[in-house]
């Protein structure tokens, strides 16, 4: 008992301590949330695949994959390279794009001069998707890149001289999971250009109905069609249901077409999930339905509404249903690997349900746990300020952003250096010896990018081999924009 007492009183005075310091979560101890949501959109250019514009700020990334799809005669250049190889991997690109647009419409009013930035990066992903949904009568493209060569070398993209293998669903193929979210993407995007452009915008809802139409017509699960060419990489763990429910609620959104309600109320909504992510989009599905029983007050949506209550309720800490780990220094713990995926996304949840219960001044009960809208933004403002430096070894898991931060990230272009640094090109096994085996910090810095980030004591290593905790990816950041944008005004 005393020793419990003992560990309590030191526990105490060590928060006082980083509180006194500015440490804490005092008004005095935020960071500076306008700098990271900057930070956080100019990633997305350090991973551009394509011919690259005039005005492109990440100066030492070049032009790559110019001749994507040219093995099956069609033009698949733009994109993103999902994290840190050179692969374009069509399903979490998608899902990438869907929270970025998300993020846009909830907060586009508090981005400021950020939001002509994330509409261009909504831009790069969706004018590539409108490729590979376009290119070919009966084909939805959902990759380019073998990965499994791919992962073999350690090039810049700018020297890949792996085959760039080309991927792709059809009717007798499916993949219900990729075109669910390709659709959802394409649809959530089409609602941010809608006022700025709505040739654009008009152009995406129609691809989005019809890739939508062969998701829900062709049922399967893209793994079972593609095999190695995407797991266990990209694998579709949850299945396929949870993308039908989130691109046809994204459909519903953009067109208010009772067809999408009606196909909504034929999948159910009965699974129970605490997690989300580029793989598991239930959770995701529930709080975007839940704005219409929240907003608008339409009964109809009432179950989504309990559905995502539900989904808060095993994430709340102090929640008698909690299934979610925290650290000792606060941070969800999800799964070992870029756990901080999970963070983000589940941040945003919290944020955006905590944004609708606040504007209908509601509040709700997880048993004994009475929840009001600041329980949840309060709990998404500790897990973002976390990942931005106040934690127990005061590192910030965004590169560039505060005084210490990560600097041997896996991944390839920030690890070798710029061509206009070392013109020569550098071969499939030349980056190994002496660039990635190199203690050195990385030669370029890839400004914004949030890695997989601190494993469960707290910790972490700074060592670009151990990718589950170095490795950015665009998902990752994709979630955090909208968090910052709310925390920033």
């Amino acid at each position: 008992m005393a020793k419990a007492m003992t560990s309590s009183l030191f526990f105490f005075m060590c928060s006082l301590t980083l509180l006194v310091l500015g440490n804490g979560v005092g008004v005095e101890g935020n960071p500076d949330y306008n700098d990271a949501l900057r930070k956080s959109l100019l990633f997305f250019q350090g991973q551009r695949s394509g011919r690259l514009p005039a005005n492109q700020q990440v100066s030492w990334r070049s032009n790559s994959g110019l001749s994507d799809g040219s093995l099956d005669h069609v033009d698949l250049t733009g994109g993103y390279y999902d994290a840190g190889d050179n692969v374009k991997f069509n399903f979490p690109m998608a899902f990438t794009t869907t929270m970025l647009s998300w993020s846009t419409l909830e907060y586009g009013k508090r981005m400021g001069s950020q939001l002509p930035e994330a509409r261009a990066a909504i831009r790069w992903a969706t004018d590539y998707l409108l490729k590979c949904a376009r290119a070919k009568p009966g084909k939805l493209y959902v990759g380019v890149g073998d990965p499994n060569v791919d992962h073999k070398c350690w090039q810049r993209p700018e020297d890949m001289s792996t085959v760039r293998t080309v991927y792709s669903v059809s009717p007798s193929n499916p993949g219900s999971d990729v075109a669910g979210e390709t659709a959802a993407a394409l649809a959530a995007a089409s609602l941010v250009f809608r006022k700025v452009d709505p040739a654009y915008s008009k152009l995406l809802l129609q691809t989005a109905r019809k890739v939508m139409a062969f998701a829900i017509q062709y049922r399967g699960a893209y793994s079972d069609s593609l095999g190695s060419a995407v797991c266990p990489f990209y694998c579709s763990y949850s299945g396929y249901k949870d993308e039908l429910l989130w691109g046809a609620a994204w459909l519903l959104r953009a067109t208010n077409d009772a067809y999408y309600y009606n196909f909504l109320k034929t999948l159910g909504a009965n699974d129970q999930p605490d997690i989300f992510s580029w793989d598991n989009k239930y959770a995701g599905a529930y709080v975007l339905l839940s704005r219409l029983a929240l907003l608008d007050k339409n009964k109809n949506f009432e179950q989504f509404k309990q559905q995502a209550q539900s989904f808060m309720c095993k994430i709340l800490p102090n929640s008698p249903y909690s299934t979610t780990q925290y650290t000792q220094g606060g941070l969800m713990y999800k799964l070992p690997s870029s756990n901080l995926q999970y963070v983000t996304t589940i941040s945003f949840l919290l944020t955006t349900y905590g944004k609708y219960m606040k504007a209908r001044k509601q509040t709700f009960n997880c048993g004994s746990l009475f929840v009001t809208p600041n329980s949840l933004i309060g709990l998404a403002r500790r897990q973002v300020n976390y990942i931005l430096g106040q934690n127990p070894i005061q590192m910030s898991y965004m590169v560039g952003f505060g005084p210490n931060f990560p600097k041997r990230i896996h991944h390839r272009g920030s690890s070798l250096p710029s061509l206009s640094r070392h013109p020569q090109s550098i071969g499939c096994d030349a980056g190994f010896q002496p660039f990635f085996y190199s203690a050195n910090p990385n030669p370029n810095v890839l400004v914004g990018a949030v890695v997989g980030g601190p494993n469960q004591n707290d910790g972490f290593p700074d060592d670009r081999s151990d990718y589950a905790h170095s490795e950015p990816a665009t998902y990752i950041n994709a979630a955090i924009v909208g968090p910052l944008a709310y925390f920033a005004h």
